[in-house]
């Protein structure tokens, strides 16, 4: 017996929402996002409205426990929820990086780009506006307050440079393996150093448009051609 049609709706949405974060790791989901057939985003941002969860205070709480056991950070407080949303994307890509070093605009997670969320956010202009607590979760992730507005990392040279390695990094492995088909996770050592290739290449296919076409013509050469993909 349903004592609750509302609650046990609740509870089928439950199941969307964690197969949402397995996936995202974060339930700072767009208010459009649909997931397993569930109006998860719209859901979500009700649920985050002053009684959101109910009148019930006992049914609140257990309500909130589950969520929380999901995603601590499901209802954020201090910042908006799409500010959660690029910090949570940011956080997996960077945790990839090991470091924000070749995070560049047009580089993206589940559809969020990182690599311009993070140069926005360490603007001078943003950072001063932003709360102690969201400075300590972006200094975490490597992140700093720039002290021009020219940015550092993300530079036309830096992003030369981050290219070339890649691209050493890719010749090499091509030489030795006789493919230019990187897993994931693979990490290509290098006389320069270790080069995280399979995330390069992740990343490169991400923001392949934004290629000049030097480097494409580079990639070209080692029998890859994304100018179409």
């Amino acid at each position: 017996m349903i004592w609750s049609v509302t609650d046990a709706g609740f509870w089928r949405n439950l199941n969307a929402a964690r197969a949402y974060y397995a996936a995202h790791n974060s339930l700072a989901c767009p208010k459009n996002t649909v997931w397993d057939g569930v109006a998860l985003g719209q859901w979500l941002a009700n649920l985050r409205k002053p009684g959101g969860l109910g009148t019930d205070p006992v049914r609140a709480d257990e309500r909130r426990t589950a969520l929380e056991a999901i995603d601590p950070e499901w209802n954020p407080t201090g910042w908006p929820v799409d500010w959660q949303r690029h910090y949570a994307a940011a956080r997996v890509l960077l945790a990839e990086e090991q470091g924000p070093a070749d995070v560049l605009p047009g580089v993206t997670v589940n559809g969020v780009d990182v690599g311009t969320w993070t140069t926005r956010q360490t603007d001078p202009t943003v950072w001063d506006t932003l709360s102690p607590e969201q400075h300590k979760r972006l200094e975490a992730l490597g992140l700093t307050r720039r002290t021009d507005t020219a940015p550092t990392a993300t530079t036309a040279a830096g992003k030369g440079g981050a290219f070339e390695r890649g691209i050493a990094a890719l010749t090499q492995y091509a030489a030795r393996e006789g493919r230019v088909v990187v897993p994931r996770a693979h990490v290509e050592e290098t006389p320069h150093g270790p080069v995280r290739l399979g995330t390069w290449v992740s990343n490169t296919r991400s923001r392949r448009n934004k290629l000049s076409t030097e480097q494409r013509e580079q990639l070209a050469a080692l029998g890859i051609d994304w100018a179409t993909a």
